[in-house]
């Protein structure tokens, strides 16, 4: 009992990550068998799975007001649920977007994207089961640098489809349309990266 516990913010930003995991398979899937009429079921669950994330970091932090001596210090708990969390909701955002502006078609890049972004939360999930080994391991520096690499790489295609966009594109409300998308695609690049910092730092400060 006592190793549980001890573990259990560990075990907590694991479980956070699996539902980012869960959130960019959900939306790979939609855009890979991109279907207009079910997209609102597809939106549904995935706030479904927002939600139960939202609930996994609201637990947490009412179990650190009441903790005595948690493993890492009360400020990089709370900054790494906050930025775990924002990875689902950067995701769900790109799926809220899609349904608001009704988009019809997508676009062959953001395919691209999302197995991209696919790629990040799987980085984060190694990550997260390695985390409570943290001064140990051997796999959360290179898997930092691999999600640093992505990220680079997100922000190039961000770049290259938005300039496609622009210099193929005749329809202004698409333009408008695609542009915020891409934009969305790129913050869950980012918010995967922020994770990693995150860790980055939690490995340093406590090794």
């Amino acid at each position: 009992m006592a190793k549980k516990d001890s573990n259990y913010y560990f075990d907590a930003f694991a479980k956070g990550i699996s539902y980012a995991n869960d959130a960019a398979a959900l939306l790979q899937n939609c855009f890979e068998n991109f279907d207009v009429t079910n997209i609102k079921a597809r939106l549904d669950e995935m706030h479904k799975i927002e939600h139960t994330a939202d609930g996994v970091k609201h637990e947490m932090m009412e179990r650190l007001m009441k903790e005595f001596l948690p493993p890492i210090e009360r400020e990089d708990i709370v900054e790494l649920a906050h930025t775990i969390d924002d990875v689902t909701d950067s995701i769900e955002d790109v799926m809220l977007r899609t349904y608001m502006y009704n988009v019809a078609e997508i676009r062959s890049d953001v395919k691209e994207f999302v197995e991209l972004i696919a790629r990040c939360c799987d980085a984060l999930k190694i990550v997260s089961l390695e985390l409570h080994n943290y001064r140990k391991s051997t796999l959360l520096i290179p898997k930092i640098a691999e999600v640093n690499s992505l990220e680079e790489e997100g922000d190039r295609l961000y770049a290259e489809a938005t300039r496609r966009l622009y210099a193929e594109e005749k329809d202004p409300v698409a333009i408008l349309v695609w542009t915020n998308i891409y934009d969305r695609l790129e913050k869950c690049c980012d918010s995967c990266e922020k994770v990693m910092d995150m860790v980055e730092l939690v490995i340093m400060k406590n090794s």
